[in-house]
């Protein structure tokens, strides 16, 4: 027990503390030097020991992780996005029996979630799978996977295509459903870079329903397409770190997760509006991509600004035959993305951290959209980390694309 002696003297360290507390600016350094003396300074009315998470913490003691304050920014989010959001508020429905959403149209399906719904965990999920602010067409002409270790630095990169079309919920569009109503969305990606893996692609068709992606990759090896297994969602991308379920944090149905749980609310420091020049592709080594810490050990930290943000808290536990056991994520509680993941394997242990660089741009038709500029997957147990570099002509709601042009004739065409 304490003695009232220790108590004041606990008491008095405390009250010291809190005068002592400084409120940060924007362009201030939270780093291993400094973390500590930092704990009960503000920034925005938030304490800093409150705007970190333990394993960020953690990250920044161990591991390098320098985080640079900015001015938190009100979210631009699409005026399509908004308006169906409003229009179809109430029309979907949880069943809680088959895990399901019924009645969705457009929008996000559960713009209103409460802390005590006893489904709050599942209908977000819901929400970041039918409703990411993104429009119609996700077309990246060019993005980067840079293969990063430890040991060495930046190993290897690859430059891919990539394009996504939805062909439900789609927002500011004569036609809310393309097709017959079964499928969600097509995805084209394939390699541009370099010449040995270049054509090497990837068609997969998703569907709205429980039923398991039709998936097909063209191995230049027999110059033909083979169709994949459909447990190819939670398996690993190639050689990366990343495996697909962790594209955009979380890509998987959300019924082929076990169960759902939701752990709080909270604020956050996180990259909402990224202002890093990602990929400066005039310049060479290093200076490339100015976005990563790539010439200081460990080589993969990301060098962003990082602003308060009120986020959920939620578990999503594997089925068994996943890698891991649970991913934790941290959503944004105004719009259905996620900043940050941690990632555990079969024992419980910390195995990987994903954090995505958020951007708003505009979209093809004026209007409004969101991207990941930036996407880490670090395994901090194998210490090598996948990194997600997105080029500047990103674009969203491209003029011109059509569901034809996302196919699986597409991807022999352009594998060839």
């Amino acid at each position: 027990m304490k003695t009232l002696t220790s108590v004041i003297v606990l008491l008095c360290a405390g009250i010291a503390s809190a005068a002592n507390a400084a409120a940060l600016k924007p362009g201030d350094t939270i780093q291993a030097s400094n973390l500590d003396a930092r704990q009960t300074d503000t920034f925005e009315g938030h304490a800093i020991h409150d705007l970190l998470t333990d394993r960020m913490q953690e990250l920044i003691r161990k591991e390098g992780l320098v985080i640079t304050l900015a001015a938190s920014k009100p979210m631009v989010l699409g005026k399509d996005f908004t308006a169906a959001t409003k229009e179809n508020a109430g029309k979907a429905k949880y069943n809680p029996d088959t895990r399901l959403v019924e009645g969705w149209v457009a929008g996000i399906p559960f713009p209103d979630v409460t802390a005590d719904d006893p489904n709050a965990a599942a209908k977000l999920m819901w929400n970041g799978y039918y409703a990411q602010p993104i429009k119609n067409i996700q077309d990246y002409p060019s993005y980067a996977y840079l293969f990063i270790s430890e040991k060495s630095g930046l190993e290897r990169r690859q430059v891919w295509r990539f394009l996504r079309y939805y062909m439900k919920g789609r927002l500011g569009a004569d036609k809310v459903v393309e097709g017959d109503g079964s499928i969600l969305s097509k995805t084209l990606m394939y390699a541009t870079y370099p010449n040995d893996i270049r054509g090497l692609g990837l068609f997969v068709q998703r569907y709205d329903s429980p039923k398991l992606e039709d998936s097909w990759v063209y191995l230049k090896s027999v110059r033909r397409t083979r169709r994949l297994s459909g447990g190819a969602w939670m398996d690993p991308i190639g050689g990366s770190d990343q495996l697909n379920d962790d594209i955009e944090i979380f890509n998987a149905h959300p019924t082929w997760y076990a169960s759902y749980k939701l752990l709080g609310k909270r604020w956050l420091l996180v990259t909402a509006n990224s202002t890093a020049v990602t990929w400066d592709k005039k310049a060479s080594g290093d200076a490339e991509f100015p976005v990563i810490d790539l010439a200081h050990a460990p080589h993969w930290n990301p060098k962003d600004t990082w602003e308060p943000r009120e986020v959920w808290v939620i578990e999503a536990v594997t089925p068994p035959e996943h890698p891991y056991s649970k991913k934790v994520l941290y959503m944004d509680t105004q719009f259905p993305r996620s900043y940050i993941a941690e990632a555990y394997d079969k024992k419980g242990d910390f195995w990987k951290w994903m954090y995505y660089g958020l951007k708003t741009i505009r979209t093809g038709d004026g209007d409004h959209g969101m991207i990941s500029a930036t996407g880490f997957t670090i395994d901090y147990q194998r210490r090598h980390a996948t990194v997600f570099i997105l080029g500047d002509d990103a674009r969203l709601n491209t003029p011109g694309i059509k569901a034809e042009d996302v196919n699986l004739q597409q991807l022999e065409k352009v594998s060839h």
